[in-house]
């Protein structure tokens, strides 16, 4: 059986799920691509692994918060020639059990075991909460 593997990576610039709802949405409006993309430096190297359906897990304010599917991996070319990694997602921002991360550079590799489980749908409860009572929360084992 093909093992799956998740990424995380920062959220950065965004302050919450509804504001990554809110980015993606304007940016499709304005002519970007039908589905939505990340450009990063790096290839992941368990390319199969993460193309068996595994998700880009979401840190926004230091909390996983969301992932997006990973539906492939394209081969974007910088103006410096350099070339890139475009992850595209399913456009489905699906919110997750909160859990903490510190701050890193580029994504990390996520196992399934160590991911947080997805929310069930229609919840509200933890939707409400600020991002720092979410992180103090997380940080006790409190979701």
């Amino acid at each position: 059986m093909a093992k799956t593997i998740n990424l995380v990576k920062l959220c950065v610039g965004i302050d919450s799920v509804e504001h990554l709802e809110s980015y993606r949405a304007r940016i499709k409006t304005e002519g970007g691509p039908e589905l939505p993309r990340h450009v990063t430096r790096m290839w992941p190297r368990r390319e199969g692994e993460l193309l068996n359906g595994g998700s880009l897990y979401w840190v926004i304010k230091g909390v996983i918060q969301a992932r997006q599917t990973v539906l492939r991996l394209d081969e974007v070319i910088g103006e410096d020639g350099i070339r890139r990694c475009g992850i595209v997602m399913d456009p489905e921002i699906v919110r997750t059990e909160a859990a903490t991360r510190r701050p890193f550079q580029g994504w990390r590799y996520l196992e399934p075991i160590d991911s947080p489980a997805d929310l069930m749908s229609g919840t509200k409860a933890q939707d409400d909460l600020p991002p720092e009572l979410m992180t103090a929360l997380a940080e006790i084992g409190v979701r």
